[in-house]
């Protein structure tokens, strides 16, 4: 069957009063009124909020709601990466599907009634032949980066002399006008981004709009009565500190919502995976062991509880979400050098994804002096505890450890074809055994093994019951080390008595 019939939508203002666009329901509701009835019906029908947005739904996502059932403007306070934008945009959902509008009206006039003089004026010359053009959910929505530089003219809007010159009108003309941002998003959501940033004179210039619902241009007392939904994000630092944002406009702002980094290891993973660019055309299949996504989630985790970074900043999730990138662009790459035809990532790949990890971290004085590069290991070998523990806790491995202290040495190299490195795997007694345990979906794939048994190893290491650095390898832990290389020596702290 093909696609279903779209119903015709009327072209003219005379077709458009006997249709489903009335006179009535096109005067008397706002925008907000349309999204509360709109959500009201979701809500009804049971159905989900905002898809995509994930770990929201027993806290964000009711205050949302209830702002928009107070037919509330509304602000969200977070710091970076907790999806303050992504959530604004995804209010279209609570917008119809088309919205009739004069056609060629800069400002998308109600075609029943007007707020513009050009449009008042098309009106008494055409009446009921007017033209009617239509906006879809997304076009209703305009979005503004707030920063130093935005001038009321852009926010509001300015006189044209061009069009003054062009039309032989005055100045004082309202036709005149060019419109700015706000105007343009009138019978729409209007939302800015970190709204502390905005100059003091442009947030006085949204005063009038949340209030009394017009504004003013140029000092002209024209009178424009937009109907708009504001929506703001900002960084609770920036919103509470004095002089960031004026308090008038602040008590203008009908509900303070809090969003939040992901609460689980789980919530955190389902967005980084969701979010990352993963559907890649590589030669090779891909397999993305869990493990290794863990791992990478647990660093922003740790990260986030670390002393040394910067809590007020916080840490994105764009973090996870790029290091997972970086991860498979390492093992692709590893894997078309090698001709394999199945790309695995390997803990080994998350220390080489650094670059994706460090520039994400703002670092506390304590921080600065060890750098960012040595934290980010850190973190990273702390992850792989974590993760370790969860998978393996309780589990055996004394013959591994037992393999390393009896003089076994292990190094490998980043760009190691999977076989190879499965093969030097192989003797190292009853670790294949354990890296088993981990469910990889192809076990008997070299490129799996290899991934799994490196896993087993980097966790053993971040335990300190190995140990690892860049000259040797893996090795026996270093205390063990010591001993059996020079037991001749006394212990730390004694003196050797010579005859």
């Amino acid at each position: 069957m093909g696609d279903p019939v779209k119903p015709h939508l009327p072209g003219t203002l005379g077709e458009l009063r006997g249709s489903e666009f009335s006179l009535e329901r096109l005067t008397r509701r706002t925008v907000k009124d349309e999204m509360r009835q709109n959500l009201v019906c979701r809500l009804e029908r049971g159905e989900g909020l905002f898809a995509g947005i994930i770990g929201f739904d027993d806290t964000v996502i009711p205050q949302v709601t209830n702002a928009i059932l107070s037919r509330h403007h509304f602000i969200l306070l977070g710091l970076r990466g907790q999806a303050k934008t992504r959530l604004l945009r995804a209010l279209t959902e609570l917008l119809d599907p088309e919205l009739p509008y004069l056609a060629g009206c800069e400002v998308h006039d109600n075609p029943y009634a007007p707020i513009c003089q050009r449009c008042r004026l098309l009106l008494a010359e055409q009446g009921d032949r007017a033209a009617i053009a239509y906006r879809t959910p997304e076009e209703r929505y305009v979005e503004k980066l707030a920063t130093p530089d935005v001038t009321i003219a852009d926010m509001i809007g300015d006189l044209d002399p061009i069009k003054a010159a062009r039309g032989g009108l005055d100045l004082s003309s309202e036709l005149t006008i060019h419109y700015g941002l706000l105007p343009r998003a009138h019978r729409g959501i209007f939302a800015i981004n970190e709204l502390p940033d905005l100059a003091g004179k442009i947030q006085v210039g949204l005063f009038n709009i949340m209030q009394e619902g017009d504004v003013q241009i140029k000092g002209y007392p024209v009178r424009l009565p937009l109907d708009v939904l504001l929506v703001f994000t900002a960084n609770p630092e920036d919103y509470t500190a004095r002089g960031k944002i004026i308090t008038p406009l602040k008590d203008r702002i009908g509900s303070e919502i809090r969003t939040h980094y992901p609460a689980t290891l789980e919530h955190g993973m389902q967005i980084t995976e969701q979010e990352a660019w993963l559907e890649r055309n590589a030669r090779g299949k891909v397999c993305m062991p869990r493990y290794v996504v863990e791992v990478i989630e647990s660093i922003a985790f740790l990260a986030r509880e670390d002393k040394r970074i910067d809590k007020r900043s916080g840490v994105s999730q764009r973090l996870p979400i790029t290091c997972l990138e970086n991860v498979l662009s390492n093992a692709e790459r590893r894997a078309i050098r090698n001709k394999e035809a199945l790309v695995a990532p390997r803990v080994s790949d998350v220390y080489a994804a650094l670059p994706s990890l460090t520039g994400k971290l703002e670092l506390e004085y304590e921080g600065e002096l060890k750098g960012a590069d040595a934290v980010a290991r850190e973190l990273i070998k702390a992850a792989v505890g974590r993760v370790y523990t969860r998978h393996f806790e309780g589990v055996n491995v004394s013959r591994i450890v037992q393999w390393f202290d009896m003089g076994g040495t292990l190094k490998i190299r980043d760009a190691q074809p999977a076989a190879e490195l499965a093969a030097e795997l192989e003797p190292i007694q009853g670790l294949m055994e354990v890296a088993a345990r981990l469910d990889t979906g192809l076990p008997d794939d070299p490129a799996v093994k290899a991934s799994a048994a490196e896993f087993v190893l980097d966790g053993l290491y971040a335990h300190r019951r190995i140990s690892r650095n860049d000259e040797v390898g893996y090795t026996a832990e270093e205390k063990k080390r010591d001993t059996r290389d020079h037991d001749d020596f006394p212990p730390r702290g004694t003196r050797r008595q010579y005859n």
